[in-house]
């Protein structure tokens, strides 16, 4: 019977953990991940994005190779993995796309465009009142002045206070 040692590179001995490389580069206006993924098909591996978070997963699974006596030695990792990054604010999740090509995935983020300022302007002399539209369909009732709401949620915490 034939037995498998698992060898890590990194202490000499044991099992280790697969963790797969991934890059992460900006091409033309998109952000490009890359994850090597060795040895596993299309249907293997998840890609996801959730909360602003992408999150590449899956698992490669080890070939059980039965033969004569002795043991071999494995330094290749097998097993679950699952590598997350944060996306910048304002990703469409929906235009995220991803491909699968000889042991390379390659996952495409759109970059969100960057949010333009708006220039306020500022005017002269008193504060000018605001045109404020009403719900209601009543012409009359169609618009008040911001200096109406302004009174009436001055004397709220008024009378807050007054019913305690």
């Amino acid at each position: 019977m034939a037995a498998i040692v698992r060898w890590s590179a990194a202490t000499g001995t044991g099992p280790r953990r697969w963790v797969p490389a991934v890059d992460l580069v900006e091409r033309e206006g998109q952000l490009v991940l890359r994850a090597d993924l060795p040895g596993m098909d299309r249907d293997e591996i998840d890609v996801q994005v959730k909360d602003g978070v992408l999150t590449v997963s899956g698992e490669r699974k080890y070939e059980n190779e039965n033969k004569g006596e002795g043991f071999y030695r494995v330094e290749r990792s097998f097993g679950r993995f699952s590598r997350s990054l944060r996306l910048p604010r304002g990703v469409d999740a929906s235009a995220v796309s991803a491909s699968f090509d000889r042991g390379v995935l390659e996952v495409t983020v759109p970059k969100p465009s960057e949010p333009a300022a708006t220039k306020v302007e500022i005017g002269e002399g008193k504060a000018a009142t605001a045109q404020v539209e009403a719900p209601s369909e009543d012409a009359s009732a169609r618009t008040e002045t911001a200096a109406a709401h302004e009174d009436a949620s001055a004397e709220a915490p008024a009378e807050a206070g007054a019913a305690a």
